[in-house]
């Protein structure tokens, strides 16, 4: 994969290249009847991870797209941007979850550290506090708390409270709709009744239930301009749902605080009329949020969508037609430690520049380039295959056998 040219249009493509030494169908084979330990490997990408990027972390999603593949099992309806299924914006696969480390370095690069397959009728919260807990363990603790980035989607509120014990801070964009309380005030003595639990109201499309903010931050920016960041501290929801959901076990709904951060541009790069000027976020950790340092890490989150671009138009992470959930997991880690090993050679290949592009330091070089020159360096440091046997054909499928249908499974629905 890292040195093939151009996009990987298929992966028996992949034995047309010098560097592949075996049969056209060995990686289907490897994929169907091979196995990867994935704790192993989990440790050694974080063992080779920069240790001069910030602790800061971006967690999302990506779907490997399965649409047509009535006879492969566990699919589900995930969001999509760009495709549709019957006027909807949703297509069939497999969601995998990743957490990639982030730099404040303006290029496209990050450090994927870690991959789940997010099964449809799993908790995604709690599949999302045990993946942001394991990577937390396997941090230093001597350096700064570690921030963990989502975009809208997320629970913010299961996460604040699943991850409250666990040295972390968690990041999540909010709806505008959104309403908090502030904690009530001490009853006097002489009151007979249930206290109240929760105090003045916060609507953050009613700027009349705003207070004073507890801390303000001004800050300039090249692309943005002016920005202002606002946050109001000891904030909670009116949690609900006691019947089903993940507060259905519990006797009383607890109080979960976190900050509310309001961040106002200038400007922005490419105006655009659905494009909001104002963005709202929820904080919760311990201490007090950093405030530059959160709407700093919050834009540099969508690296992590040239990340996913990255691996599916040109390492084909999407692009083998699996049967098995358990194929495409395998197949997930390859394309993960190959995005590793790009990473991690990017300034010890030679920039193979198209005569149309700008000469670039090492340092700048995007993965796209850095893949060009990758199979000179793969000469230098060998490979650690062995060399393939040199074996018989076998017999193959005996005359007059036939094989039965293979079973088909619907799509799952999560309303099911």
């Amino acid at each position: 994969m890292c040195c093939a040219t151009g996009s990987i249009g298929s992966v028996p493509a992949l034995s047309m290249e010098p560097v592949f030494r075996r049969s056209h169908g060995s990686l289907y084979k490897a994929l169907a009847l091979g196995w990867i330990d994935e704790d192993a490997l989990r440790s050694l990408v974080l063992e080779h991870r920069e240790g001069s990027w910030p602790l800061v972390f971006a967690v999302d999603s990506s779907t490997f797209d399965r649409r047509d593949a009535a006879t492969s099992p566990e699919r589900g309806f995930y969001y999509s941007p760009s495709e549709q299924t019957n006027g909807q914006r949703v297509i069939a696969g497999w969601s995998y979850q990743w957490i990639s480390q982030l730099d404040w370095a303006m290029d496209s690069w990050t450090q994927p550290l870690d991959v789940v397959r997010l099964v449809v009728h799993e908790d995604e919260s709690a599949r999302t506090i045990d993946q942001v807990t394991r990577l937390v363990s396997a941090l230093p603790i001597d350096r700064e708390v570690p921030l963990f980035v989502f975009d809208a989607g997320y629970n913010c509120i299961a996460l604040g409270h699943g991850l409250r014990d666990v040295r972390c801070d968690v990041l999540v964009r909010i709806s505008s709709k959104r309403v908090f309380h502030f904690d009530p005030a001490v009853p006097p003595r002489g009151i007979v009744g249930r206290p109240r639990r929760h105090g003045r109201r916060f609507s953050l499309s009613d700027r009349e239930t705003w207070p004073a903010p507890n801390d303000t931050l001004t800050a300039d920016d090249l692309r943005y301009g002016t920005v202002t960041v606002e946050a109001w501290h000891d904030l909670h929801p009116r949690i609900s749902g006691r019947v089903k959901g993940r507060w259905g076990e519990l006797d009383k709904m607890p109080i979960v605080h976190g900050c509310v951060l309001r961040v106002e541009v200038e400007r922005l790069p490419k105006p655009s009329g659905r494009t909001k000027k104002t963005l709202w976020l929820w904080w919760s950790g311990p201490g007090t949020p950093d405030l530059s340092r959160c709407w700093q890490s919050y834009l540099r989150r969508f690296d992590i969508e040239h990340t996913f671009r990255f691996m599916k138009g040109t390492l084909a992470w999407t692009t083998p037609a699996l049967r098995n959930p358990e194929q495409a997991d395998r197949w997930t880690w390859l394309v993960l430690a190959a995005y590793t090993q790009l990473r991690l050679a990017r300034e010890l290949v030679a920039d193979l520049r198209l005569p149309w592009e700008r000469r670039q330091e090492l340092s700048q070089l995007t993965p796209s380039r850095v893949r060009r020159g990758f199979r000179q360096l793969r000469a230098t440091i060998g490979t650690p295959a062995h060399a393939p046997k040199s074996v018989k054909p076998g017999p193959g499928r005996p005359k007059g056998t036939r094989r039965p249908p293979r079973t088909r499974y619907p799509v799952i629905r999560r309303a099911a």
